[in-house]
């Protein structure tokens, strides 16, 4: 007796730690509202700071055009946040082949917008799913139905996180910051907004995410640092918020964004923000798939492709391009929101209406201005 025992409880563990295709996740969440922990085993014990040496933690961002896609693997675990648009399902499909991944233990959808959601049908029809999570929205697209159809096939029931869940990924924790609100007529502002913490490490995922949800954020009181910042909606002017960056303060900022898009993402206005942050800034158009590999103390990154390419130029209009101040006709430019001043050859210039300028050094100092950390002027 004690011997079947003995094998029972054998196949037990054995079963418990197999690879994707069992839930050891997504079961054990902490709902801050009701201070209630869900669990179905164990929860696994996230030492933060202390990463065992044959602990690894990845992000890859993909290049899906105008749209998002990130790939995060961490411990054996898999992650896909977004899936681009319907056109990139052969993208995500080629790349997770690529990666060796049969199973994803996990598919977040920020939102349901068409470059979000659209690619997302490619995993959920060739490979097993485990966990799939979105907002409590719902579009009525055909991106969308597909997307929750796939889901149901995989007899998998779409899941709505809630402001403060968290959980374990290997040997990361994932945060979820938003949506703190979910309007169908208002799906950016909607957008999951989460944060992964590895070691000292941690990378900031904002979906499309505008001034309103980052202010209902911000209001929350959420520690929002980051090593690595998804930057949101592509670039837009209306996002990364100089509130909201402030809070984040990245080292490394991606921009996911197609080339010659017609939106004009990413726009001066989110380049000139990240510049006064500080912020190395990588894009997909101009540097296809970024890989961002995280030891626990530090990130490295790594582009494809033009690893030293200018990233701060925002698309212009080259039939109509804007007049540039001259070297010789003003000696440093302020940008009135941040109080810093730039050389006029800076690459961090401020947008235009945001812009004072100085004769000298001294009167831009006398004015309240310090010295941009990129020119040095």
């Amino acid at each position: 007796m004690k011997k079947i025992l003995s094998l029972f409880l054998i196949f037990i563990i054995v079963f418990s730690f197999s690879a994707c295709g069992t839930i050891t996740q997504t079961d054990v969440i902490t709902n801050p509202a009701t201070d209630t922990t869900y669990a179905t085993v164990m929860p696994e014990i996230n030492e933060s700071v202390m990463i065992p040496e044959n602990s690894t933690f990845a992000v890859h961002f993909i290049d899906v055009g105008q749209g998002d896609a990130a790939l995060v693997l961490c411990d054996g675990k898999s992650m896909l946040i977004d899936g681009g648009k319907p056109k990139s399902s052969d993208v995500i499909y080629t790349y997770l082949k690529n990666q060796g991944i049969n199973c994803l233990d996990y598919i977040i959808c920020t939102h349901p917008d068409e470059d979000h959601i659209g690619g997302l049908s490619a995993p959920l029809s060739t490979i097993t799913v485990n966990n799939v999570y979105a907002p409590n929205i719902e579009a009525d697209t055909k991106s969308y139905q597909s997307f929750k159809q796939k889901t149901e096939e995989q007899g998998l029931i779409i899941k709505h996180p809630v402001c403060g869940e968290s959980f374990q990924f290997g040997r990361s924790t994932v945060n979820f910051f938003g949506p703190v609100t979910e309007s169908e007529d208002d799906k950016n502002n909607s957008s999951i907004v989460m944060k992964i913490i590895y070691g000292e490490t941690s990378f900031l995922f904002t979906g499309d995410a505008e001034r309103e949800e980052e202010q209902q954020i911000l209001d929350k009181g959420y520690d929002l640092s980051a090593t690595v910042l998804k930057v949101g909606h592509h670039g837009s002017r209306n996002s990364t918020t100089y509130p909201f960056l402030r809070e984040i303060m990245p080292e490394y900022a991606i921009i996911s964004v197609g080339k010659d898009n017609t939106y004009g993402h990413p726009t001066e206005d989110v380049l000139s923000r990240l510049g006064d942050a500080g912020a190395k800034v990588y894009r997909t158009d101009i540097q296809g798939d970024i890989i961002a590999v995280s030891d626990g103390h530090t990130v490295t990154i790594t582009p494809t492709k033009n690893a030293d390419a200018d990233t701060l130029s925002a698309q212009r209009d080259v039939t109509t391009p804007k007049p540039k101040a001259s070297a010789n006709a003003v000696g440093y430019i302020g940008n009135s929101k941040t109080k810093k001043f730039h050389l006029p050859s800076c690459k961090t210039l401020p947008a235009e209406h945001n812009r004072m300028y100085f004769d000298t050094r001294d009167n831009a100092i006398q004015a309240g201005y310090t010295p941009c950390g990129n020119c040095h002027p």
